[in-house]
């Protein structure tokens, strides 16, 4: 019997503690993990990213982009006044213990849902924006469905434990990119110490690798019996940014040393090179059939490449463009493209668009530029 009792125990412990998780030189103590770079979406480090999971209070991501997207719209501003109701402050787990008819500006309550994690705060962000949670959670699955997060679904605003309420590494990695690309967020998420209240209520991140990482850019912790302790972290330096996801570590100690860990080896592995388009390779294209002779030929913006760190001197680039154009060209059309190579095989390419328009030559085209040479003569 105390045999078959420690095979018991031994098995409970194998199949309910989190995953070590190996590769590349990694060991992360995570049931599932991922590594991208913010705009690119380059994976760098994948464990059993799919797995659904539930992500506790990284869900306020989802949260926090949609009221960043309602401020950008109009819809609502930082100065909107938000008065607590009942539903909003019954919440529980982190909390800045909001009283019914409590007024607070959305400035104040990002402030608390993205430093403090405050769940109050949040429902009465989702009730600003929506009405409802209700419906605000019915907008959050449609804002995961637009950004692919295909094994995603959500049941609440906050990432309290609840049944079906589910998302992964990889979905999570997808909504905190898309967050970022709001620079005000930063403004939050980046504070290690705050406060409301003329200072009565004090904020404290959540996230320990907002003080203590060099670069970090956020973004959130999550912890509930259900998800273990997970994190979404984020950090730039040399013009890269990388953002490392962690759900299920033991412990809070055992997740950011996972989420240092993914960012230390993607920051030391990895540069992000955007490319200088080369001008000197640039000619004027003769047109056609035109009102204009040449068409003035300019680089569209060159993306952002991730290469392997101490190859950012190999990147070669080649610009490739017709020996003439035939009228009519439109403005800011794609007329040729630049290839970029590394140690001579393609990684990508840019456009090169038409600097001007070019009118196809007519009777009455004709007419008028013969009238305005005329009139220069004179």
């Amino acid at each position: 019997m105390k045999k078959l009792l420690s095979l018991i125990l031994a098995l409970c412990i194998v199949f309910c503690s989190p995953i070590t998780a190996f590769g590349d030189g990694i060991t992360i103590t995570a049931k599932s993990a991922i590594l991208i770079e913010r705009t690119t979406g380059r994976v760098l480090f994948e464990y059993e990213a799919d797995k659904q999971m539930p992500p506790a209070s990284i869900t306020k991501i989802m949260t926090l982009l949609l009221v960043m997207e309602a401020i950008e719209s109009g819809k609502i501003s930082l100065d909107t006044e938000v008065t607590a109701s009942e539903y909003a402050c019954s919440m529980g787990g982190s909390q800045i213990w909001l009283e019914p008819g409590e007024v607070f500006t959305v400035h104040e309550l990002l402030k608390a849902a993205a430093i403090a994690s405050a769940n109050d705060a949040c429902v009465a962000l989702a009730e600003a924006v929506s009405g409802t949670e209700e419906a605000f959670v019915e907008l959050m699955n449609k804002r995961a469905e637009e950004l692919g997060m295909e094994n995603t679904l959500f049941k609440n605003c906050t990432g309290l434990d609840e049944e079906g309420h589910l998302s992964t590494a990889r979905d999570i990695a997808k909504m905190s990119a898309k967050l970022l690309s709001h620079e005000k967020i930063k403004e939050y998420s980046t504070v290690w110490m705050d406060s409301l209240r003329n200072g009565a209520t004090e904020l404290t991140n959540t996230n320990k690798l907002v003080r203590f990482y060099k670069g970090c850019t956020g973004l959130k912790t999550g912890s509930t019996d259900e998800a273990g302790c997970c994190l979404a972290a984020s950090a730039e330096r040399d013009g890269m940014e990388l953002i490392s996801v962690t759900l299920g570590s033991p412990n809070t100690d055992e997740r950011f040393a996972a989420g240092r860990k993914l960012l230390d080896y993607g920051f030391a592995n990895f540069a992000a090179v955007k490319p200088n388009p080369p001008s000197e390779q640039l000619y004027n294209i003769p047109v056609i059939h035109g009102t204009t002779d040449y068409i003035n030929p300019v680089f569209d913006e060159p993306q952002t490449f991730l290469l392997p760190k101490g190859q950012e001197s190999m990147v070669g680039q080649e610009v490739i463009l017709p020996e003439n154009l035939e009228a009519p060209i439109e403005k800011g059309q794609v007329i040729g493209k630049v290839k970029v190579t590394l140690n001579g095989g393609e990684i990508g390419e840019y456009s090169i668009l038409a600097g001007e328009s070019a009118e196809r030559m007519s009777f009455f085209a004709a007419l008028r530029i013969l009238f305005m040479e005329a009139l220069s003569t004179e």
